[in-house]
């Protein structure tokens, strides 16, 4: 099991041996803190649709044993002889990525996130030829690049979802100008882990917001709890019709196949439109409604390790969580099997550091 001599601490963890969807307890190694390492003692990790993608092998790119998990929030133990932004006791965060080059222009830039050689926090192949393994375990070692400080005022719980929902929302709502526009108004497709948390973004910002559901059950919750300014079901024509060229932006987190040419009905001329998802097959694009709007289609993926504190700090200012389910341990394969179905409201975060001492 061990690929290189120094991964020597033994640590618990829950992984998917196969493509069944289920995980189980899994004990490995990781490596010991290094010059450059934080250690961290997990408290929460979140569940995200992207976890359930890679224990299925939906994309047909996961490495079993897989241990999953990307929203990582815990406790610094032991920090390596060259950090010096992090000390034992802090309150961290680990997101998506693991490392990166840190060299090419993204790298500079602090868009790890697009860098050839980004290395996923699960599933990727780390700089010592290792395998990496996720938050669904009591112990994570990160280099230092990749840690993020979670505000003080944060619940611990509430804002690990931030590390992917959060910022997978956040990065194309800046880079399309979308902190900067008060008065402007943003579509979110899909009320789930990412699109929840769009809304509650998008009214921090001062723009008028409208839910676009296929579930007439979530106009409720997405009005009174999320304050929604508008709710519309994307399959009542109606009520579409009714929205048509009404929107500046449109954030699409839907991780289902389904046709973008009604949502981009919903765009101003110029309105741009973002996916955020990654359904397991290709997506309808028709041109009309491109061509006859000038519309914009784009993607976004996570975002880079300033970007992600950029966003936690703003999180911290304005007092914005994720709205979560705690699930504890002995109930993971539960908790996946409600996600399979998004029977969750929105977010499952896995209670790692219950009745574990620091």
């Amino acid at each position: 099991m061990e690929v290189t001599p120094n991964h020597t601490q033994t640590v618990a963890g829950w992984a998917a041996m196969n493509e069944s969807g289920k995980v189980e307890p899994f004990i490995f190694k990781r490596r010991e803190n290094g010059v450059d390492d934080v250690t961290i003692k997990v408290q929460y990790c979140g569940m995200c649709h992207t976890d359930l993608h890679f224990i299925q092998n939906d994309w047909g790119i996961t490495m079993y044993p897989l241990v999953p998990g990307h929203e990582i929030t815990g406790v610094v133990t032991k920090v390596g002889t060259n950090v010096t932004t992090f000390r034992p006791g802090d309150r961290v965060g680990v997101g998506c990525i693991s490392a990166s080059c840190l060299d090419c222009d993204h790298c500079r830039r602090s868009e790890e996130n697009y860098c050839d050689k980004v290395t996923l926090t699960y599933n990727g192949i780390f700089w010592d030829g290792t395998v990496t393994y996720g938050g669904y375990s009591d112990v994570m070692v990160a280099n230092k690049r990749f840690v993020v400080r979670i505000p003080e005022n944060l619940p611990l719980d509430a804002a690990a979802p931030l590390l992917c929902a959060g910022i997978t929302v956040y990065s194309p709502m800046k880079q399309h100008g979308m902190l900067q526009s008060p008065g402007g108004s943003l579509g979110v497709v899909g009320l789930g882990g990412l699109g929840h948390v769009a809304v509650k973004f998008g009214k921090a910002f001062g723009l008028r917001v409208t839910v676009i559901s296929t579930s007439p059950a979530k106009e409720r919750e997405a009005r009174e709890r999320l304050k929604a300014d508008e709710f519309v079901v994307s399959t009542n024509q109606k009520q579409m019709q009714a929205m048509a060229r009404s929107l500046d932006y449109i954030i699409d987190t839907v991780s289902a196949k389904h046709s973008l040419g009604p949502i981009l009905e919903l765009l101003k001329v110029n309105g741009k439109l973002v996916l955020v998802a990654a359904p397991d097959q290709p997506v309808e694009l028709p041109s009309f409604p491109l061509i006859f709007g000038k519309r914009t289609v784009s993607g976004s993926m996570t975002g880079g390790l300033k970007e992600t504190q950029e966003m936690l700090d703003l999180c911290g200012e304005h007092n914005i969580t994720c709205d979560i389910e705690l699930v504890s341990k002995d109930r993971i394969n539960e908790a996946l099997a409600r996600l399979a179905r998004n029977d969750v409201r929105y977010r499952f975060v896995i209670n790692i550091g219950a009745n574990s001492k620091l």
